[in-house]
């Protein structure tokens, strides 16, 4: 499936969720691992704000790219983000959604407001 780049320079994005180990298979605990590297997987939940609207969702990150110094509530940011859409059927019943997957979670700064000069009420 084709994954499509998430732009989010005008978005500020908090940390809700600390870093854990995806689990591939709950039965047996099997930890998730990158196709490619074999890199064990990590997963982090994350608000996105921008133009006033916000949006929960959980991230995939490869284990080397958590920065140390997160802290919950802080904005991070999550350079080469990506989301991809997906499918599957389990019990019987089609499913599907966007996963998101970014290349790590560092620490960043909240965005600075400029405010509108104050006009004189004179």
């Amino acid at each position: 499936m084709r994954t499509i780049r998430v732009e989010t320079s005008a978005a500020t994005i908090l940390l809700t969720e600390a870093p854990e180990k995806k689990v591939r298979d709950r039965q047996t605990g099997e930890i998730a691992k990158d196709a490619v590297s074999g890199e064990a997987l990590m997963t982090i939940g994350v608000v996105h704000i921008e133009d006033g609207e916000s949006s929960l969702f959980k991230v995939t990150i490869p284990e080397s790219g958590v920065s140390e110094g997160l802290a919950l509530g802080s904005p991070v940011s999550l350079p080469g983000l990506v989301a991809r859409p997906w499918e599957s059927v389990f019990n019987g019943q089609k499913r599907h959604g966007i996963a998101f997957r970014a290349a790590a979670v560092t620490p960043a700064a909240f965005p600075v407001v400029t405010e509108a000069p104050a006009e004189d009420a004179a």
